[in-house]
C-alpha cells in the first residue's frame, strides 16, 4: 500500500493499519492470554481490546502452582548468561571486506567502536540489562519479543523499552524480516500536551481532568514513494515515524530513522505465521493440567490434615469435640475398639509423583533441567564438563542462533547508527569511509563457545588416548604430534577464560628462556664433582 500524503490521511490510515494487524492475531491472542494467566503475576495478562488495565489490580487469581513463573524467570537468566552476559565483551566488530582484514588502523577503529558501544549499552541510565530481561520473559511466554531503541534525552547515549506483546503489533517484508511496527500507549491529558501541544484533537486539548488517559500509536515501517535520499530531513530516512492520536484518528508528530528502531525476535515460528511461539505456549497443556493437580492435592491435603470423621450410629455418642486435651466418651467399645475412624483420602504421594511429571515437562521447555546437571553433580572432571557443553551446544544452537542474528544483529545495527548521529563515534579511517563502512558481527558468547566445544572435546580425547598409549609404551615422542602452544590458548577461550590470564609470545619465550638457563646450570652443578675428581686423578698421575 502506498502511504498516504496528508496529515489526515495518515492518521486514518495509521488508525485502519492498526485495525487490521489487530485482528489479524486474534488466534495468538486467546493463547497468550491463558500463557498470561498462569505465569505472568507482574505483567500485561488481557490481549485484544481489553490490553490496558487498571494499575495494582489482582493478577494471580488463577496461579495455583508457581513452576511455569519459577521457570520463566529461569529461562530468562539462561538466556542472558548465553548471550549476552553483563560481565563479558559477548561480540566484536570487524570489517566485512576481505582487502581490509589486515589493516591494522581499521582493525584499531573497529575495537574502539566495539569499547564505546558497550559503554553506552550498559550505562546505567540506559536500562538495557533491566529491558533485556523483560525481553527475554516475554520470549519464554510468548514465543515474540520487541525491544525500542532510542536516543537518550539531553545528552549522547541509548535508552532501551521493551515493549510488552499486548501493545506491539508488527509485520514483516517479503523476505520474512519484520520491518513495520505499530505500538498502541496510553498517555494522560498533561503527559499529551507536554509532548506534541497543540497539535492534538481539540478534545483533548480541552480536556481539564489531566489524569485522563488517551489512547496513541506509533507507527514505523519503510519509506516508499517519499523517499529521497538527498534530504536531510525526515524524508531522507529510510523508516518513516508517525505518532498518532487514535481519539480523532490525527497526526501530531512525524519522523523518521535510518535504522530499523525495534528489535523484534520470535522464539520458534510456524510456516505461514508472522508471530512466534514460545516455550510455555508449547507446553500450556501442561501447566493448566499442573494447576487442576494442584487444586486437587490442596484439597487431599486438607483432609489428609484434617480428616473427616466417621463413627457407629449406637445412639451413645451424642458429640465429638476436635479440641486439643478434649475427652470424648463412647470413642472406643468396652475392649477398646475405635468406634470412630477417619474417612481415607486419596493417594497424595501418587499425585505428587504426577505433578514432578508435568513440571519436568515444564522446566525441559523453558531449558532449566538442561543446565541442572552441573549444580547436581559438581565434581566433574575437565573432559566431562567440557562433554557437557559440547552437548548443550549441540541441543542449543539451532534456537539460540536465530535468536543471535535476529535480535542482537538488527540491535546492534541500531544502536551503531544512533551513536554515529550523536557523533559518539570516531571519526572513520578514510580507507574504511571508501569501503562504505561494511561491518559484520562476531558473536563471542558463551552459546558461540558451547558450539565450538567439539573441538575442545576432541582434543581432550586424542590427549587422552595418546598419553594411554605413552604409558603403555614409555615413549613420550607421540607427544610431540601435539601443537600444545596453538592448542591451549584455543582451549581456554572455548571454555570461557578470560584474555588476560593468557601469557603473550614475548613473555612465554622469556620464561622458556630462563628456564632453559636454570636447567644448563643445574646440569654445571650436578656435573661439578666429577669434574674435579676427573682433574684431580689427572693431577695425582702427572704429565705424560
Amino acid at each position: 500500500m502506498i502511504e498516504p500524503k496528508s496529515d489526515k490521511d495518515i492518521g486514518e490510515w495509521v488508525c485502519s493499519e492498526y485495525e487490521r494487524m489487530s485482528t489479524s492475531r486474534f488466534n495468538f491472542e486467546s493463547q497468550w492470554n491463558e500463557v498470561a494467566l498462569r505465569s505472568d503475576p507482574s505483567g500485561k495478562q488481557q490481549f485484544g481490546a481489553q490490553q490496558f488495565q487498571t494499575p495494582g489490580e489482582r493478577k494471580t487469581s488463577q496461579i495455583l502452582d508457581s513452576t511455569a513463573v519459577i521457570a520463566v524467570n529461569r529461562f530468562a537468566s539462561i538466556l542472558d548468561s548465553l548471550l549476552t552476559p553483563r560481565n563479558q565483551t559477548w561480540h566484536r566488530l570487524a570489517v566485512n571486506n576481505d582487502d581490509l582484514a589486515n589493516n591494522k588502523e581499521v582493525a584499531l577503529w573497529f575495537e574502539k567502536v566495539n569499547a564505546i558501544l558497550f559503554k553506552h549499552r550498559y550505562d546505567p541510565s540506559a536500562n538495557f540489562a533491566s529491558q533485556n530481561q523483560r525481553d527475554y520473559k516475554s520470549l519464554g511466554r510468548y514465543g515474540n519479543s520487541g525491544l525500542f531503541v532510542d536516543d537518550q534525552v539531553g545528552k549522547p547515549g541509548l535508552r532501551y523499552k521493551s515493549v510488552h506483546l499486548g501493545s506491539l503489533y508488527f509485520d514483516e517484508n517479503h523476505q520474512g524480516v519484520p520491518d513495520r511496527v505499530i505500538r498502541a500507549f496510553m498517555f494522560t491529558a498533561r503527559q499529551a500536551k507536554e509532548k506534541w501541544g497543540d497539535k492534538l484533537p481539540k478534545n483533548i486539548l480541552d480536556c481539564t481532568d489531566g489524569d485522563k488517559q488517551f489512547k496513541f500509536l506509533h507507527k514505523v515501517c519503510p519509506r516508499t514513494d517519499d523517499y529521497d535520499s538527498s534530504r536531510l530531513d525526515s524524508k531522507g530516512m529510510k523508516y518513516a515515524s508517525y505518532y498518532v492520536s487514535h481519539d480523532g484518528k490525527m497526526l501530531v508528530s512525524e519522523g523518521g530513522y535510518n535504522t530499523f528502531p525495534y528489535s523484534i525476535c520470535r522464539y520458534e515460528q510456524s510456516d505461514d505465521e508472522v508471530y512466534g511461539r514460545g516455550p510455555l505456549m508449547e507446553v500450556l497443556p501442561s501447566i493448566k493440567t499442573l494447576n487442576e493437580q494442584k487444586r486437587i492435592m490442596l484439597k487431599q491435603g486438607h483432609k489428609a490434615l484434617d480428616p473427616t470423621l466417621i463413627a457407629h450410629d449406637d445412639g451413645v455418642m451424642n458429640g465429638f469435640s476436635l479440641k486439643p486435651g478434649a475427652l470424648n466418651f463412647g470413642g472406643v467399645s468396652a475392649d477398646g475398639r475405635a468406634l470412630v475412624h477417619a474417612l481415607p483420602v486419596g493417594n497424595i504421594a501418587v499425585g505428587k509423583d504426577m505433578m514432578d511429571d508435568e513440571r519436568a515437562v515444564i522446566n525441559d521447555a523453558c531449558l532449566v533441567s538442561l543446565f541442572q546437571i552441573l549444580v547436581e553433580t559438581p565434581t566433574r572432571t575437565a573432559t566431562e564438563v567440557i562433554e557437557i557443553a559440547k552437548e548443550k551446544g549441540i541441543l542449543l544452537a539451532p534456537t539460540m542462533g536465530r535468536l543471535q542474528s535476529e535480535r542482537l544483529g538488527s540491535m546492534v545495527d541500531r544502536e551503531l547508527d544512533a551513536l554515529a548521529s550523536q557523533g559518539a563515534l570516531p571519526p572513520m579511517p578514510g580507507i574504511l569511509r571508501e569501503a562504505q563502512g561494511d561491518y559484520q558481527i562476531y558473536y563471542d558468547s558463551p552459546l558461540t563457545r558451547a558450539a565450538k566445544a567439539e573441538e575442545a572435546s576432541g582434543l581432550m580425547r586424542t590427549i587422552e588416548t595418546a598419553l594411554s598409549i605413552v604409558n603403555v609404551t614409555q615413549d613420550p615422542s607421540i607427544l610431540d604430534n601435539f601443537d600444545f602452544d596453538l592448542a591451549m590458548p584455543d582451549l581456554a577461550r572455548i571454555q570461557g577464560m578470560s584474555e588476560k590470564y593468557i601469557r603473550d609470545e614475548k613473555s612465554k619465550a622469556a620464561i622458556r628462556q630462563g628456564r632453559a638457563a636454570n636447567a644448563q646450570t643445574e646440569q654445571l652443578i650436578a656435573a661439578g664433582p666429577a669434574a674435579a675428581a676427573i682433574m684431580k686423578a689427572s693431577a695425582a698421575k702427572g704429565p705424560a
